[in-house]
């Protein structure tokens, strides 16, 4: 028997304790190339320590399902790692707060189909889940030396299921 987390709307209020959420919601913060595009300005706090580089990277993952079980969760201390979906589709987003190393009760969110992420360096957080197909993401994270990768494996898994 598995422990249940119910998914929420994904908010910037509700995620702002791992990351930020990128999205179109406001105005502008400036109009360019004539007037013909809005500039939504500075939107993640990509902070990456003094041995690495921000790089973007292309990714393909598999479309999963829900209910979806949860058995492990990441972190990357030495930057932080954002999830630009290129396709329309929402998204699972999985994010825990820390307790002494290990991650807390996750919480669970979906994306409206808009909205991209930005986790915070250090931040605990599921891995990326697509929930339809195709899983194309463009990722900002840390490239460089060191290992900027932390998993902790669940005795026992979450489930996570739509509310």
């Amino acid at each position: 028997m598995s422990r249940v987390i119910q998914t929420l709307p994904l908010t910037p209020k509700a995620f702002a304790p791992f990351g930020e959420v990128l999205d179109f919601s406001g105005d502008p913060d400036m109009m360019i190339n004539q007037g013909l595009c809005g500039r939504y300005h500075d939107k993640a706090n990509l902070d990456f320590d003094d041995k690495g580089r921000a790089g973007v990277s292309l990714f393909l993952a598999k479309p999963r399902k829900l209910p979806y079980q949860l058995d492990m969760m990441e972190r990357h201390p030495l930057g932080s790692q954002t999830f630009i979906p290129m396709t329309e589709h929402p998204f699972l987003v999985i994010v825990a707060d820390d307790n002494n190393g290990v991650p807390n009760t996750p919480s669970a969110f979906l994306t409206d189909g808009a909205q991209a992420i930005s986790f915070h360096r250090n931040a605990w957080h599921g891995v990326l889940t697509p929930l339809a197909s195709p899983g194309r993401f463009a990722v900002i994270d840390r490239i460089g030396t060191g290992n900027n990768l932390q998993e902790h494996w669940f005795d026992e898994p979450w489930t996570i299921l739509t509310s």
